[in-house]
């Protein structure tokens, strides 16, 4: 849990205790809470089992599986998608079909591989209805889950594939183009992971244009690898 959720908690029950005693809301208080990740015993086989049996948002009314993440376990890249679309609500595993391939693609041209040296997930994990973009209380509901995932798997970088995924991990609604082409830090708990932008492989599909700059965003990202001496 992060400290922002402990704190929206706390100030729920603050005034419910207001309401309940004198019916009047109090001065706020302050509390000093940290986020609890990771817990001792996460692991990622843990978190992976939680999400199968989730049922905390209307997402898992109409699955066929959650698609919870797949990869090695130290890996040197997170990629961080959308979500599950139909192939990956079928084979609950994340990114196998067109977009899925072409991502595959991608990583390999600069060294990168799920089955070597990444993990791929998504920000939520369970299919939205006809592949919407997932509802912000849904992205919410989901959220602990990858922030335990990212805090137990540790990866050197994070590519967040995507406007709604980059969005939703650095929680503003700036624009694709704008969060491209620049490292971000994201920070859980007391750990700071290196973030870089791209298009989703999805928008590659639809948009010829997007396939220039993607290479361009490969290449920054394989750049701060070999600066950062991982690979």
């Amino acid at each position: 849990m992060t400290s922002s959720d402990k704190h929206k908690i706390a100030d729920f029950l603050d005034l419910a205790g207001d309401f309940l005693g004198s019916g009047y809301k109090s001065e706020q208080k302050e509390y000093q809470f940290k986020d609890s990740f990771p817990s001792a015993n996460d692991t990622i086989e843990k978190i992976t089992e939680e999400i199968k049996i989730c049922k905390n948002c209307p997402l898992h009314e109409k699955r066929l599986n959650a698609a919870p993440g797949e990869g090695v376990l130290q890996p040197i890249v997170m990629v961080i998608g959308e979500g599950p679309g139909e192939d990956e609500d079928k084979q609950g595993r994340p990114f196998v079909g067109k977009a899925g391939q072409l991502l595959d693609k991608m990583l390999s041209s600069i060294g990168l591989s799920r089955t070597t040296n990444c993990f791929i997930a998504n920000i939520v994990k369970c299919r939205p209805p006809q592949n919407r973009e997932p509802y912000p209380e849904e992205i919410a509901y989901c959220d602990h889950f990858l922030k335990r995932q990212i805090s137990v798997l540790k990866p050197k970088f994070i590519l967040a594939a995507g406007k709604t995924a980059a969005q939703a991990l650095l929680n503003n609604t700036e624009s694709i183009g704008n969060m491209r082409s620049v490292l971000k830090e994201l920070t859980i708990g007391s750990s700071v992971y290196p973030l870089l932008v791209t298009y989703h492989p999805a928008a590659l599909l639809r948009r010829e244009e997007y396939k220039r700059p993607a290479w361009e965003d490969l290449k920054f990202l394989r750049l701060k690898l070999t600066e950062s001496g991982v690979i």
